[in-house]
């Protein structure tokens, strides 16, 4: 065990409850527990009932105690969870007695901290926890459980095997080169490389519909005034969220509204419509609408097909920076006034749906085509990952393809090793086999104080 102190802190959220818990861990959680309760304490994992005791004795709050000793318990150290009652005042007077009677105060994500300094869990499984916490949906939620159980480190570690295997031939063909077969050339080497790269690309896969659940996508709503964009906005969110008139600039302000399409976290914002005016109010609207535009993964173009406007002259108009189809989808609303009918097409490239927004027709279309759009496929087995373990994998299949090319065009031996060894340093960082300390500060930093 790596750490010599004993962290304490709230477990439970701020607020009034039931039942507040505080979490100790380190070497001296036993005896501090003691000292509280001025009694000895209950068999591991069985909850006593004990009175908590301040510096004059007095009885501060009564409760149960648990104790985990170590090394089986979350941390790795002997763990005591104190479950008093949950109002704000009472906690604080608990945690402010146990930092009297010799603990320290724990950092955000500590306690996930010391579970991964002490082998208790690898860095996926770590982060899977802030991640099931803050989940949104129960399929992130299932898919948080997933990477906590394993399921992700698994993939990896299978890959890392695989590559290390690949090294290992690799370093073999370098250190023993009087042999009289060329292992560099006999095609087994390429074979093994292009199967770890193939490997590491189908985790990445995954990966990315397991960041998609975790992070969602920013959709912008965006257009002229009254082309039907709150009411694009309740018909997808399904409640009434945005205030919706026949009056042109009825929006002025933005409208974030966070819903699941198909199962994708999605935060959808609605903005101001789009126009020269002298109002003031309204040219702040403006002002925060073109912000939310230049920060939105997807754009939906919405215009009123009743009025004969072309969709493209419009994006070249308002928002010629972000016009690319990956980013921007037309939306000509109000179909049910022109008797058209809703469908999808193509329109130089962009894709183009007729809706009705009053109606919502062709709304579950539209919905379908969003979640296709950013290439949402959840799977029973999918897991939740981060934009660092995206990278991670993109830098190791770099490094891959200048193994090959170094293998294929020059036959370099050492250089095949050097870029074998950094796509494995790079797939490590996952898991946590190769991670700076200033990256381990920066994930656990973002967890909440107790956990």
């Amino acid at each position: 065990m790596l750490n010599r102190t004993t962290i304490a802190a709230i477990a439970t959220p701020p607020g009034r409850g039931g039942v507040g818990v505080i979490r100790l861990s380190g070497p001296k959680s036993y005896a501090i527990a003691e000292a509280l309760t001025q009694q000895s304490l209950p068999e591991a994992r069985f909850a006593g009932f004990r009175k908590f005791y301040d510096a004059s004795n007095e009885i501060m709050d009564e409760g149960l105690v648990i104790c985990f000793p170590n090394p089986h318990s979350f941390t790795g150290e002997d763990v005591v969870e104190l479950q008093g009652h949950g109002g704000p005042v009472i906690q604080n007077a608990l945690l402010a007695r146990l930092l009297e009677l010799g603990a320290i105060a724990a950092k955000a994500g500590e306690f996930s901290m010391r579970a991964f300094e002490n082998g208790k869990m690898d860095l996926v499984q770590a982060e899977a926890i802030a991640d099931l916490i803050d989940a949104t949906s129960q399929a992130a939620a299932r898919s948080a459980v997933r990477s906590l159980q394993g399921a992700f480190s698994s993939k990896v570690n299978t890959v890392l095997e695989k590559l290390i295997h690949l090294r290992l031939h690799v370093e073999a063909a370098i250190d023993f080169p009087e042999e009289e077969i060329d292992f560099l050339a006999d095609g087994k080497i390429l074979g093994l490389l292009d199967e770890v790269a193939s490997s590491v690309h189908a985790v990445q896969q995954s990966a990315r519909q397991g960041q998609l659940l975790r992070e969602g996508l920013q959709v912008v709503i965006a257009g002229k005034p009254n082309a039907g964009k709150s009411s694009l906005l309740n018909a997808l969110a399904g409640v009434e969220r945005a205030i919706v008139t026949d009056i042109a600039g009825t929006t002025r302000d933005v409208l974030h509204e966070k819903i699941s399409l198909n199962g994708l976290p999605i935060t959808l914002t609605d903005t101001a419509g789009l126009r020269e005016t002298g109002d003031i109010v309204e040219k702040e609207g403006i002002r925060r609408a073109i912000k939310e535009i230049e920060q939105a993964d997807l754009l939906l173009l919405v215009y009123d097909l009743s009025q004969g406007e072309d969709p493209l002259q419009l994006a070249q108009a308002y928002f010629a920076d972000h016009i690319e189809p990956k980013r921007l989808m037309l939306i000509g609303n109000k179909c049910d006034l022109t008797g058209s009918t809703a469908e999808i097409t193509d329109l130089n490239g962009f894709r183009h749906i007729r809706v009705s927004a009053k109606q919502e027709t062709g709304v579950q279309a539209l919905i379908d085509a969003i979640t296709a759009h950013a290439g949402f496929q959840p799977e029973e087995d999918t897991f939740i990952a981060r934009t660092r373990h995206l990278d991670a994998m993109k830098r190791t299949r770099r490094y891959l393809a200048e193994a090959r090319e170094q293998l294929v065009v020059y036959h370099a031996g050492e250089l095949v090793a050097e870029s074998l060894r950094l796509a494995q340093n790079a797939l490590g960082e996952i898991t946590g086999d190769f991670s700076a300390d200033d990256l381990l500060g920066k994930i656990f930093g973002s967890f909440c104080i107790g956990k």
